[in-house]
C-alpha cells in the first residue's frame, strides 16, 4: 500500500482493510485475503516500484481509478486510486474493490502456473485417464489411482497438500435446487472410497461445522461449482480446508472434478490453498478423447 500516514490511520485506511484484509473465506482460522504493508506517497519512485502488488492511494485534486499491469516491473499489478475529499476516495475503494481483488488473484494464479509448465509423467496420467492436460508441479506424486480416479500427493514441512481428480455421471448434478448438500454428498462418497487415516474406520468427510462457500465460474469456458470448506478425518484428529471445482463437461457428458486439499496444522494455509486453486485452475479439455 502506498499511501500516506493520515489517510491509512483514518477512515481511507480502516476501508482498504475491511475491503483487502478481510479473512479468506474457507479457512478454519482466520488469515487476511492479502498481507498489507504501508508507505509513504514519497516511496513511490523508490524500492516500492519493484514490488508485485501496489495499490496506490492519494488526495489529490482529481479523482481517478485505474488498475495498470507492469507498470513499473514485470509481472505487477498497479492500482491508482484518487480523489478530492476522503469520502470520494472511500467510495471508490467501495465500488472497486471486488475488481481489484480479482485482478491481483488472477495475477497471482497465472505467476505460479508459469512455474510448472515442465512435463511431469503425473500430468501423462492425468491426460490418459481424463482426457485433460493439468500443469502439476513435479513434486506432486501419485499415492492412489482408480480407472477414473487419481489422488496425488506432495510432502511438506508438518504436513502435505493434496490434489484429487475423478469423475461423475452428468445426472449427479441434474438437480440444481441444492447443489452445496449435493457436491457435499459426492465428494464424501469419495472420501470414504479412497481417502482412509491411519487408524481403523477412519474416511475424509466435508466438516459439518463449518458451512461450504459456493461459487459459480468459468473454467476453461466450462461452467463449474468451486465449493470452499473444511474437511474432516472421522475418528481422528486431522482436519483442513479444500476447494472443489465441480467442471461441467456437457461435450463428454460427464462432470470432471477437481478437489485440492492441505494437512498443515502449523502452517498459515492460505498460499497453500492459493497453489492448489493454480494448479486446478490450469486445466485445459482436450478436442478428442484419447481413450474410447
Amino acid at each position: 500500500m502506498i499511501i500516506d500516514d493520515q489517510l491509512w490511520n483514518g477512515e481511507v485506511g480502516d476501508s482498504i482493510r475491511n475491503k483487502f484484509a478481510s479473512p479468506v473465506i474457507g479457512l478454519q482460522e482466520e488469515e487476511p485475503l492479502f498481507t498489507l504493508n504501508q508507505y509513504p506517497v514519497k516511496l513511490l519512485e523508490g524500492f516500492m516500484t519493484n514490488s508485485r502488488n501496489i495499490i496506490v492511494v492519494k488526495k489529490e485534486a482529481k479523482t481517478k481509478f485505474y488498475i495498470k499491469p507492469n507498470e513499473y516491473v514485470t509481472p505487477q499489478i498497479a492500482v491508482h486510486i484518487s480523489g478530492k475529499t476522503v469520502h470520494e476516495i472511500i467510495d471508490s475503494i467501495e465500488v472497486n474493490a471486488p475488481k481489484i481483488i480479482q485482478e491481483i488473484k488472477k495475477s497471482e494464479i497465472d505467476i505460479f502456473q508459469k512455474r510448472n509448465i515442465r512435463r511431469s509423467l503425473e500430468r501423462d496420467k492425468i491426460k490418459s485417464r481424463f482426457n485433460v492436460l493439468i500443469n502439476v508441479p513435479d513434486k506432486y506424486k501419485i499415492v492412489l489411482q482408480g480407472k477414473k480416479f487419481l489422488w496425488l500427493k506432495k510432502e511438506i514441512t508438518s504436513g502435505n497438500l493434496c490434489l484429487l481428480a475423478y469423475q461423475v455421471p452428468m445426472s449427479s448434478l441434474k438437480d440444481t435446487t441444492n447443489l452445496v448438500n449435493r457436491i457435499v454428498k459426492i465428494r464424501d462418497s469419495i472420501g470414504k472410497k479412497y481417502i482412509h487415516g491411519n487408524k481403523p474406520r477412519t474416511k475424509m468427510i466435508t466438516e459439518t461445522g463449518f458451512s461450504p462457500y459456493l461459487t459459480k465460474t468459468k473454467i476453461f469456458g466450462k461452467t463449474a461449482y468451486g465449493l470452499k470448506g473444511t474437511w474432516d478425518l472421522s475418528n481422528d484428529f486431522m482436519s483442513g480446508p479444500f476447494i472443489n471445482y465441480a467442471i461441467i463437461d456437457e461435450t463428454n457428458k460427464r462432470i470432471l472434478v477437481l478437489e485440492g486439499f492441505c494437512y498443515a496444522p502449523s502452517k498459515n494455509k492460505r498460499d497453500l490453498m492459493l497453489e492448489l486453486e493454480s494448479i486446478i485452475k490450469s486445466v485445459q479439455f482436450l478436442k478428442k478423447p484419447e481413450n474410447k
